[in-house]
């Protein structure tokens, strides 16, 4: 039997949108008078909040992005003063100034309730321990889904990341049903317990709970055919709220949008025109209910989908498709899109490698140049090095089959390439793309 959450995830279609026209209506109000910086794009466009009436009028607003809140840092583009604030949080990011994010006592409640949904939709009930591998401080992950178990009234093991040997005692020691991480992790994880010799069901884990980075459907199987869990998606960033934007149920057929909190659109990221549902575009979201940070109609640069089909589990939410990477992650190597998820979905399909791998990126002249290190299967065994050429062959030309363009495949030892507690380095380009 499915779980559910609160009631509006089976809602019908006619209250969700009533109820996201009026939530949207408050909040260019509030962000209009309270964010100098809203002000100042509305008034340029001739835009007054009363022109806002309906959920067709959010074609109407600004979009925001990433360099807005940059722009704007720290705090500029909150709509509350200090004293409301509960708590900041900031991104992950490597680049540029950390977008920074906060949150009034109402929003962390909203925030808890929404992963609340993700948890219950895993099938977590009170009676579990849900382990939280996510990074805890201001990286959103650990403390976001710690906000939801506790929502739920599971019993949190607030683990954080690093010291795989010490997870896998804990879940051992402290019968852990649900572990929370980022999906690298969640393998590194497996192969862990592999070496150790533990076996998987001798563990009370049924569900695990990944996100923080794009995984493939070939991912999922091999994380569940090696701990022996069903695992689920969960979306989210900083920005937004944090993990619980959206969530997988028990189809594992996409994630459902809290539709309640956020109105999402799917642009041409070119033209930022909308496309029709189904097709592939740019993730944009508008907060409606958060205080703190509510932001219009906000660039993810997330490329997803969208549908309207029924799901099984009888959420009425729509559903977003698994995102398949991101704009500014995606590189242009000799006029090719190549997104790193293209890469992994390809080693998925041989069981001679695993899926870990790094993308080197180089210019030699004016020509780019493209290395891909593979790690092969533990216990495979290469006899010969025309064996280990031959293999590599295999991947290079099912790479190039796939992506279009053509790499240097190198196939390495067994836990060569660094590991990650938390989101995956998968690319490193070295090319001065400003020269």
């Amino acid at each position: 039997m499915e779980n559910y959450f609160s009631a509006i995830e089976t809602a019908p279609r006619g209250e969700i949108a009533a109820l996201q026209c009026y939530r949207l209506i408050q909040t260019v109000r509030r962000v209009y008078e309270n964010v100098p910086f809203y002000k100042k794009k509305f008034d340029e466009m001739g835009l007054k909040p009363e022109d806002v009436r309906s959920l067709d009028d959010l074609r109407r607003l600004p979009f925001t992005y990433k360099q807005d809140l940059r722009d704007n840092y720290p705090y500029g583009l909150f709509a509350v003063p200090q004293a409301k604030l509960a708590r900041i949080h900031a991104s992950s990011g490597t680049t540029g100034k950390q977008t920074v994010v906060g949150y009034t006592r109402s929003d962390l409640k909203i925030w808890g309730e929404i992963t609340a949904r993700a948890l219950s939709a895993a099938g977590v009930t009170p009676e579990d321990f849900v382990h939280i591998s996510y990074g805890y401080g201001l990286f959103t992950g650990g403390l976001g889904l710690h906000e939801g178990a506790t929502t739920l009234g599971a019993s949190v093991i607030p683990v954080s990341t690093g010291n795989t040997k010490r997870q896998i005692q804990i879940m051992q020691d402290f019968s852990s049903n649900c572990l929370c991480c980022t999906p690298s992790y969640a393998m590194h994880i497996a192969e862990t317990m592999r070496q150790l010799g533990v076996d998987p069901d001798s563990l009370k884990l049924r569900a695990g709970i990944f996100g923080a980075e794009p995984w493939t459907e070939a991912m999922r199987r091999r994380i569940e055919e090696m701990m022996h869990i069903r695992a689920y998606d969960i979306y989210g960033m900083s920005e937004l709220m944090g993990p619980g934007v959206a969530y997988e149920c028990s189809a594992q057929h996409g994630m459902h949008i809290n539709e309640d909190h956020f109105i999402v659109e799917v642009i041409d990221p070119e033209t930022g025109e909308p496309v029709p549902d189904g097709e592939k575009g740019e993730l944009v979201f508008t907060c409606i209910s958060k205080e703190a940070l509510p932001l219009i109609r906000y660039r993810t640069r997330d490329i997803s989908a969208v549908t309207r089909e029924k799901c099984a589990c009888g959420r009425t939410f729509l559903r977003m498709k698994k995102p398949q990477g991101r704009t500014d992650d995606m590189l242009i190597i000799r006029g090719v899109n190549v997104f790193p998820s293209q890469v992994e979905s390809v080693l998925l399909g041989f069981d001679f490698v695993t899926p870990n791998y790094q993308i080197t990126v180089s210019r030699e002249g004016a020509l780019d140049s493209v290395r891909i290190d593979v790690e092969m299967a533990p216990g495979v065994a290469f006899d010969t090095v025309r064996e280990v050429e031959q293999h590599a062959r295999t991947l290079r030309g099912a790479i190039e089959q796939v992506l279009n363009i053509a790499a240097t495949v190198r196939l390495v030892p067994p836990g060569t390439l660094e590991r990650s507690e938390g989101k995956a380095k998968r690319v490193i380009d070295t090319r001065n793309l400003l020269d």
